[in-house]
């Protein structure tokens, strides 16, 4: 999507939050949910889909390779294509939805067809090689278009061989481990994947797990090192899928009761609870070690409520389990005593943008002082944050959504490109305004 990058929005100084928020669908299950419901041998009917551009990029490569879908008042219906896709020649363009690249890339290999996949310039420079190295060893036919190691590429059919153990990386990006798991029951025979060194995001694995076996397909995973696709293994769907609340989106409300919710007041999110199967609720565990008071005693069913203690403290953490929502606890650090050190973070580096770099150059700009290293963040809070600073946000959902914070430490902030964040949670500037007024 290109977004009018003079748009800017001046969000003003607040102090408090209160309310509910209804949570958006998760990106990482709506994403995988629609894959293995266009694959599946039978029909799918998937409510609370969420509705951004990253989806959007997923629902139009599905229809454009074939897949019939079909709006209904209250949910989806796709049409499974019993693993073979209709359409053996079609242009893709993915636009920089990763959640949508990777997987299709994988899926695509095996699909015995021609396929161009490209998306947006960022999209060109994030590295494909580690999936595209383990879809050679089963025979892939995959050539860089351009640039060696990164998108795009062009896929032709193929005769797979599944008979050894594949290999990959598992340092770079848990995508790439849930592309190939998700397309190698397309090969249609048992295989095995091994992965090299430590596997980084294993929670984004589970949720790839999980998704599967609603699908029918029961992955057995050894220690997260060692994964075995059974013989015969074909997608069945359960019929109706729900998709829950987006954990990671969840952050920044959680956030804004920690930092905000005073004198009684409570910020509830609904959509999601304590028992998801996304890695990013364990946000909650690492904002509670700082002070944030949540007032579920027992685990509600689609709910968690949160509000802020008299002062935040800082954590020194290894965020390899929450990636994405760690990016919210380097703004909570501004509200936090002490220096606030997050570690583990090297997958910061090859996302939308290089949020590491990006994260930390928005942050002096409030005041802090930071120090960036090639995996971590050390983040120290001004004595008092910088009024009206005007923050850059690199076409990046998460540097917006995150930024937004800052003004409930009640100084003003300006966000440029504010409609960065349609890639995940088009309404969010919506919703926080509902928190804070």
């Amino acid at each position: 999507m290109k977004h009018n990058h003079l748009e800017q929005l001046h969000l003003p100084a607040v102090t408090k939050a209160a309310g509910n928020i209804t949570l958006p669908g998760s990106k990482s299950i709506s994403n995988r949910t629609l894959l293995l419901a266009a694959l599946a041998e039978n029909d799918t009917d998937i409510y609370e889909l969420l509705v951004s551009d990253d989806t959007d990029r997923m629902l139009e490569a599905l229809r454009d390779l074939g897949i019939m879908t079909e709006k209904k008042r209250t949910h989806l219906h796709i049409k499974g294509c019993n693993g073979n896709f209709p359409n053996k020649n079609a242009d893709l363009f993915l636009g920089n939805a990763g959640t949508a690249f990777r997987p299709l890339t994988a899926a695509l290999a095996l699909s015995k067809g021609h396929y161009y996949l490209h998306g947006v310039t960022r999209m060109h420079e994030r590295p494909i090689s580690d999936l595209v190295n383990a879809l050679n060893q089963i025979g892939a036919n995959i050539e860089y278009a351009v640039n060696k190691g990164f998108p795009p590429l062009k896929i032709s059919p193929c005769v797979a061989d599944v008979s050894k153990p594949i290999k990959i990386r598992g340092n770079v990006s848990s995508q790439f481990l849930t592309a190939m798991l998700m397309a190698l029951p397309l090969a249609g025979k048992k295989s095995e994947i091994e992965v090299v060194g430590d596997l980084i995001s294993k929670p984004y694995i589970d949720i790839t797990l999980n998704i599967m076996r609603k699908f029918n397909v029961n992955v057995k995973c050894e220690n997260y090192q060692h994964f075995i696709i059974p013989a015969d293994s074909r997608y069945y769907s359960p019929k109706d899928v729900f998709v829950e609340g987006d954990a990671s989106s969840a952050s920044y409300f959680l956030a804004a009761g920690a930092i905000a919710a005073k004198n009684g007041s409570v910020v509830t999110i609904l959509g999601v609870d304590l028992d998801s199967i996304q890695g990013d609720i364990k946000f909650v565990n690492e904002i509670e070690k700082m002070g944030a008071i949540f007032n579920n005693q027992v685990s509600e069913i689609g709910r968690i409520s949160v509000s802020a203690p008299t002062k935040l403290k800082a954590i020194d953490l290894d965020c390899n389990h929450i990636p994405d929502a760690a990016m919210t606890l380097a703004i909570l650090a501004l509200f936090a005593e002490g220096t606030t050190i997050l570690r583990n973070i090297a997958s910061w580096r090859v996302k939308e943008t290089d949020r590491i770099a990006a994260m930390a150059t928005e942050l002096r700009k409030v005041g802090a002082i930071v120090e960036e290293g090639g995996d971590y963040i050390k983040i120290t809070p001004p004595a008092q944050l910088t009024p009206n600073a005007v923050i850059d946000t690199y076409d990046d959902h998460r540097m917006a959504m995150c930024f937004s914070l800052v003004s409930l430490g009640g100084v003003p902030i300006t966000i440029n490109d504010p409609n960065c964040v349609a890639k995940t949670f088009p309404d969010y500037f919506a919703e926080f305004k509902k928190l804070v007024s």
